[in-house]
Parts: C-alpha cells; sequence; structure tokens
C-alpha cells in the first residue's frame, strides 16, 4: 500500500493490525479507533522506540494466540491443530490487515479532497 517500513511508526501500525486481529473484543473496539485515527494518534508516541512499553503492548494479543498455540504442543494431534490454527490466524490477519490499510487510504484522499481551513 506504499508505506515505507522501515520507518518505526509504520511497523508500530502493523502491530496495531496484529492487535486488531488477534485481541479481545473490548480491546478491539479501542484499537479500531486508534487506527482509524492513525496520523493524530501516531504523534502520541515517543521517537524513540526504547521508550515504548513493549510488555503491555503485547500482551493483550499475545494472550489470544497462546491458547491456540498451546494445543500445537498436543502429541498426535498438535501438527493437525497447529495447521489449521496457522491457517486461520493468518487468514484473519490478512483480511484485517488489508481492511486497515484500505482505511488508512481512504482517510488519506478524504484528508486530500477538503480545502485548507
Amino acid at each position: 500500500y506504499g508505506h515505507d517500513v522501515r520507518d518505526f511508526k509504520e511497523r508500530l501500525f502493523l502491530l496495531y493490525v496484529f492487535q486488531l486481529a488477534f485481541s479481545g473484543r473490548h480491546h478491539r473496539n479501542v484499537v479500531y479507533g486508534q487506527v482509524a485515527d492513525w496520523d493524530n494518534f501516531v504523534r502520541s508516541f515517543p521517537p524513540d522506540p526504547a521508550q515504548m512499553d513493549w510488555r503491555n503492548f503485547q500482551q493483550e494479543y499475545r494472550d489470544y494466540l497462546d491458547i491456540a498455540k498451546l494445543l500445537q504442543l498436543v502429541p498426535g494431534i498438535g501438527a493437525f491443530v497447529g495447521a489449521y490454527v496457522n491457517h486461520e490466524h493468518t487468514g484473519r490477519l490478512g483480511k484485517i490487515a488489508m481492511n486497515a490499510y484500505r482505511m488508512r487510504w481512504f482517510a488519506e484522499k478524504q484528508r486530500e479532497e477538503l480545502p485548507p481551513a
């Protein structure tokens, strides 16, 4: 979609897409609002990645993934569970990522069309 992933803020956008895909309902609603207003929301981040609270950031979506990944350790069925879970998660993440970038694209186009204030 034309965004430079070498930029720290673009990488953060991708991580927020992960949170949209793999968080609980309440947190997902909060993250949706943040992603929908990304250009304003991203200004609140520290410029240095070392200043981010990564532990809390990843906790939300990690808990969602842990249960499914834990089932992969069960002997005999783990490989089948893993294949199914990975397929489902990849599809879900792909669909949400496409829609998140589309939402961003439409917001950028809308800003371009607005007359200056």
